[in-house]
């Protein structure tokens, strides 16, 4: 199970998207997707008209303005008409130096500028032929108006009328804008004089200022210069061909003779203003009506309902989020608790059930799931009850067999389980892993069945060995090897079983290895295999006590057996782990280095020749 864990962990997962922001990425679609198309139409149903209802406005008002002005001035030609005719009755048809001046002609004069609205005209001239005359009115003629009077005077003897150019007059609060229009006097076809009046303009300044909506009006000349504006932001004269829509009227010309609506750009510094702006031409004074307005002020309507989609638009999207998230929570909260006690059955936690309460098919899912669990929790119980008995059955024949080849030898009988029991104690001194240890404990009670190939005139001789059956004796460990190698599950274990007699210095056998190419596992089971020969009965040997087999042990360390495993050894015994039973001598040992005859001779617990010790402590290991 352990391997299939790791296999599953080192699998890469596939990205994945939650679920949430499915639900939740369908009920915005669904939502938002047709709102925007609706807000799209009915903006594009209604802006039009709100344009059309905008430019219309703008459109009367010009309209209303230039009919006022061309019907005000109308009036005052035809004022000035009845006052010429008057003067003709008067004079007598003539208004020469003598008659120029006549009370009766002075009455008509004051009486026409007093008896004008608001007082409307400023000042008032009656010239004869030779460009003398009388006047009456508020203001003194100014040199400007002086060559407005003169220009006026040339076309009255063409026997035409005329409309002067604005002026400015005056200074603060007295300033006035002012016009002149002049008719000529004539008796049949004789030219007597020419009638002049200055028009003050404030009348048109208030109907300006009548003007609401948001709108700004002013009117112009043919030249672009303004005449009159509803606020003092403008100046009289003032050239306003820098907008878009006076520069129109003036390309125009005299051919201006509808209105026009139209959209541009006034620029104040570095602002930039979009505008709706709009004239109407007065033809018979050469001026045009003007009223503009910001587009954001024109278009308000369109905007606030630009606005108001845009409110119901986000109003719509927090509702959908709220709603998705509700519903997307009732669906994948149930789905993290499914997918939790999924991944805990997957660890191997069968125990987990699901707790929902749920009429839909999650709930069903979960009842579903919980049978799931139930069934394989029974099953993997049966699965390791019976890998629990394949398990101790494996063991067992194992043990049957370490205990049958220990059996061959009553001097060895239980030998294979004290070296599995010492190489336990000592791996776990060394904090070996736990699977390392498995493996031990099989290896290690294995570690002499290669005894079974040897016969039994060699493997029960009570005395020791000569050379050549030492020779034969030593090939139990690649007997052992070779009988186990079919069976695949015990690979890991051949190391053990074919080289716990090799020796660190390279004079261990079969293979003769050195250091560190003996394996770990060869290593444990060499220093148990060793220490549990020492302290046994033999035919050739009596039993070392433990401090002697211990020194001995730790003279070899290093040469022939794995510093670590031996001081595992040590501490293990220093603790009382391991307690021997049997002890028929006790030889002192001193301390010595591990390749010395002293060091030898007690290993083999005789008075022999070094020669013959070594081949003894070699014969004691098998």
């Amino acid at each position: 199970m352990s391997g299939g864990r790791n296999l599953s962990a080192r699998a890469p997962k596939p990205a994945r998207i939650p679920i949430l922001y499915v639900i939740l990425g369908v009920l915005l679609v669904i939502s938002i997707v047709p709102m925007y198309f609706y807000s799209s139409q009915i903006e594009a149903i209604n802006s039009d008209p709100l344009k059309t209802n905008e430019k219309l406005l703008q459109s009367t008002v010009t309209r209303s303005l230039a009919d006022d002005l061309s019907q005000h001035e109308r009036s005052l030609h035809m004022m000035l008409a009845n006052l010429s005719f008057a003067i003709q009755v008067a004079s007598g048809g003539d208004i020469g130096e003598t008659n120029i001046k006549s009370p009766e002609l002075r009455a008509l004069l004051e009486n026409f500028v007093s008896s004008s609205d608001s007082d409307e005209i400023a000042y008032a001239t009656l010239l004869n032929s030779d460009g003398k005359g009388i006047r009456a009115g508020r203001i003194a003629p100014d040199a400007f108006l002086n060559r407005e009077l003169e220009r006026a005077f040339a076309a009255a003897r063409e026997g035409r009328a005329y409309n002067g150019q604005v002026l400015a007059i005056g200074e603060g609060k007295s300033a006035r804008s002012v016009f002149l229009v002049s008719y000529p006097v004539n008796y049949g076809q004789r030219f007597l004089g020419m009638i002049g009046a200055v028009v003050d303009l404030q009348f048109l300044i208030r109907r300006l200022q009548e003007v609401g909506g948001g709108l700004t009006p002013y009117v112009v000349d043919a030249q672009g210069r303004l005449v009159a504006a509803a606020t003092p932001e403008f100046a009289t004269g003032q050239d306003m061909k820098n907008l878009d829509i006076v520069r129109d009227f003036v390309d125009v010309g005299n051919k201006a003779q509808i209105r026009e609506t139209r959209e541009f750009t006034v620029t104040a510094g570095t602002r930039h203003v979009e505008m709706l702006g709009t004239y109407s031409p007065v033809t018979s004074l050469a001026w045009a009506v003007v009223v503009q307005k910001p587009q954001r002020e024109a278009y308000r309507g369109i905007l606030e309902m630009q606005r108001t989609g845009r409110l119901l638009a986000l109003f719509a999207v927090l509702l959908s989020a709220g709603v998705s998230i509700f519903a997307a929570r009732r669906i994948t909260n149930p789905l993290q608790v499914l997918t939790q006690s999924s991944r805990a059955l997957a660890r191997g936690d069968f125990s987990q059930r699901v707790s929902l309460s749920s009429r839909t098919e999650i709930g069903e899912l979960a009842h579903t799931f919980n049978t799931m669990s139930d069934e394989l929790e029974r099953f993997v119980a049966d699965l390791k009850r019976a890998a629990e008995e394949n398990r101790e059955l494996f063991m067992g024949s194992i043990q049957m067999l370490a205990g049958a080849v220990d059996e061959k030898d009553p001097y060895t009988r239980g030998h294979s389980d004290r070296v599995t029991r010492y190489s336990l104690l000592i791996a776990k001194e060394m904090n070996l892993s736990q699977d390392f240890m498995e493996t031990l404990r099989i290896s290690a009670q294995l570690h002499d069945v290669g005894k079974i190939g040897i016969e039994d005139h060699i493997l029960k001789k009570p005395g020791a060995l000569t050379e050549e059956e030492f020779e034969v004796m030593k090939t139990h460990t690649t007997k052992g090897a070779n009988i186990l190698r079919p069976v695949t599950q015990l690979a890991e274990m051949l190391p053990g079983i074919e080289l716990h007699h090799e020796a660190l210095n390279g004079s261990g056998y079969p293979y003769g290895l050195e250091g560190d190419q003996i394996p770990l596992l060869a290593r444990v089971i060499a220093v148990a295999d060793t220490f549990d020969a020492l302290t046994t009965n033999r035919p050739y040997q009596q039993a070392h006590t433990t401090e002697q087999a211990l020194q001995i042990i730790k003279n070899l360390a290093g040469k022939r057996h794995d510093p670590q495993a031996v001081d595992a050894l040590l501490a293990v015994c220093a603790r009382g782990e391991i307690k021997i039973q049997r002890f028929t001598i006790k030889r002192p040992v001193a301390p010595q280095p591990a390749e010395s005859p002293a060091v030898v001779a007690a290993a083999a617990g005789a008075t022999t020749s070094v020669p013959a010790e070594i081949a003894t402590l070699e014969r004691t290991r098998v």
